[in-house]
């Protein structure tokens, strides 16, 4: 199979690998694969991938963190070339939620091997994403970690612990309007809030783990009493498959969620990018509308969980 190949060297994991393009050549040569590397471009990533869509290839392989992956599949969508993905980031939360490998070597023989399935892709105002779209005081401290994002030693770590510090009394509740597809508008105050392509799994040591990635739904979660202690409780909560009992947020599922503000402009973070969006923000699904190399035979997804029945009005102060 002939694959083009589009390596963020800026990633989390591909920091300071002067070799990283090499490297992964040379395993997907192993593998079996026909790779074109695209060459960096002037204009960025963003250029690199529209070049790589350009050559016609079967695939484009995309080697980076969550946030490259979501900006490939913005122009993968709804075409016939299929995505396959190469764990470089931080957090790869979409790799693990796909089986993917995250040693390099491993992976690339997944990409040959592999087959192709069909998963869901969501946006917010026309910005793509995987994983999950956050706002409030979780999005302001993802940005500081993106200030640090290749910076070792204790002083990066101190200066995010203190920045999470600050966020419990500096980062004040949003007052925000939320509309699940067509029912009624519900005023609220949190400061936190996010947006999940499908629905976080509830099970021993699955963290922010997704059991299905084409159910075709939006899963909103609403923050209850945000700050340090909460953090800490929702933690061990998904650790030991009991988050949702604990009643720590507000979990509904919609096909369309719409959140309006009397702010001029929001900071939204979209699998660990930042940008600023003016509201109201309208997030969609669109199901099955990205195709992806997945390690195995096809698999058999098990039956979508069923959300809870219960208002998103009932008990929503933070």
């Amino acid at each position: 199979m002939r694959v083009a190949v589009v390596i963020n060297a800026a990633s989390g994991t591909a920091l300071g690998r002067d070799t990283i393009e090499a490297e992964v050549t040379r395993h997907l040569a192993e593998a079996g694969l026909e790779a074109v590397l695209v060459p960096d471009h002037a204009e960025g990533l963003l250029a690199r991938l529209d070049a790589a869509v350009a050559m016609g290839a079967q695939a484009v392989v995309v080697g980076g963190g969550d946030g490259s992956i979501a900006a490939a599949a913005a122009r993968l969508m709804n075409g016939e070339a299929a995505l396959g993905i190469l764990p470089l980031g931080t957090m790869n939360m979409l790799a693990k939620d796909l089986g993917i490998p995250l040693e390099l070597e491993a992976a690339a023989a997944a990409l040959a091997h592999g087959t192709i399935r069909a998963i869901d892709v969501a946006d917010v105002n026309g910005h793509v994403f995987l994983c999950s779209s956050v706002l409030g005081s979780p999005s302001w401290l993802g940005r500081h970690r993106e200030r640090g994002r290749g910076k070792v030693g204790w002083r990066p770590r101190l200066l995010f612990a203190l920045a999470a510090l600050r966020s419990e009394w500096r980062h004040r509740p949003m007052r925000l309007s939320v509309r699940l597809g067509t029912g009624r508008t519900v005023r609220l105050w949190t400061r936190a809030l996010a947006v999940a392509n499908n629905r976080y799994a509830e099970g021993f040591n699955l963290m922010m783990a997704r059991p299905r990635l084409d159910a075709g739904e939006l899963a909103l979660y609403v923050a209850r009493r945000y700050g340090a202690w909460w953090w800490v409780k929702l933690m061990a909560g998904m650790f030991l498959g009991s988050w949702r009992g604990s009643r720590l947020v507000q979990e509904r599922t919609a096909q369309e969620v719409t959140i309006g503000s009397a702010r001029t402009a929001i900071r939204v973070m979209n699998d660990g990018e930042a940008v600023l969006l003016p509201p109201p923000l309208v997030y969609r699904i669109h199901a099955g509308a990205l195709r992806v190399i997945v390690p195995g035979p096809p698999a058999t997804d098990p039956p979508a969980e069923t959300a809870p029945a219960s208002d998103i009005t009932s008990d929503l102060r933070a």
